[in-house]
């Protein structure tokens, strides 16, 4: 995994809204093709972490972002289109929003928008996303239902399969597991190791064994700061810099 190119480089990057601070000075690189986890107690900068990269201080009154974020050869804080560079990010929130459309429509939403309006191309597109989200099998006889009468979890996976459907380099993750049962968790955690082969993954869980189950590296974030990265496997085995580090994958805290 270390021969991989970095996919994102970030650099002293700092995170305040208004005069509270949310991350300080936190400096990593995010590999192609490799499941990046993030772990760390509530405020310790991780969901603003993923805002920073995905630009979403555009539309966060107040969030003030300062340091260098590099998705291949693009400044993201310098794009000039913010809405090409977010087509290219993908991310995935704790709690699922399904737009107020039929499953089909919240999946082809992107597509369309993209210029793509020929019915079967769409069609290969909802049910290749939708597949891949592991919620075809379940939805694909009644696509023309609101996306909101669905379950949690299949809102979830909808949310997910609407992500995939803009075909992104990069897949960023945050809790998804809040609103969804431990068998759909496990479903959605084997669409995601499959989608390595195609993407980078950002996984940003409270869950620390799914992160143990499903990331290469891992970052532990603490009070705004990243404390430390490893190989998730060393750390787990107690391979740690920093006592704070063990102390968390062992629930002491939390």
């Amino acid at each position: 995994m270390s021969s991989q190119p970095v996919k994102i480089e970030v650099k002293d990057l700092s995170i305040h809204y208004g005069n509270t601070p949310a991350l300080e000075e936190v400096s990593l690189e995010v590999r192609e093709h490799e499941i990046f986890g993030i772990i760390g107690p509530a405020n310790a900068g991780k969901t603003s972490f993923l805002k920073a990269i995905n630009r979403m201080d555009v539309f966060t009154t107040g969030m003030n972002v300062a340091g260098d974020i590099r998705f291949g050869d693009i400044d993201v804080h310098k794009a000039d289109n913010i809405y090409a560079l977010r087509k290219r990010i993908g991310v995935v929130f704790p709690l699922p929003v399904g737009l107020p459309m039929t499953i089909y429509d919240n999946v082809a939403l992107a597509p369309r928008l993209s210029g793509i309006t020929n019915k079967g191309d769409l069609d290969v597109i909802v049910e290749r996303c939708l597949s891949r989200a592991a919620l075809w099998d379940e939805v694909g006889d009644r696509l023309n239902s609101l996306g909101s009468l669905l379950s949690g979890g299949q809102q979830q996976r909808l949310t997910i399969a609407r992500a995939l459907s803009q075909n992104p380099e990069v897949l960023m993750l945050d809790e998804f597991s809040i609103a969804v049962d431990p068998v759909t968790t496990m479903r959605i955690e084997d669409v995601l190791k499959e989608l390595k082969s195609e993407m980078t993954i950002i996984l940003v869980t409270n869950l620390v064994q799914q992160a143990r189950r499903l990331a290469d590296r891992t970052a532990f974030f603490l009070e705004g700061r990243c404390v430390e990265i490893g190989d998730t496997e060393a750390m787990f085995n107690g391979e740690v810099q920093h006592q704070k580090t063990l102390d968390y994958i062992e629930g002491k805290f939390g």
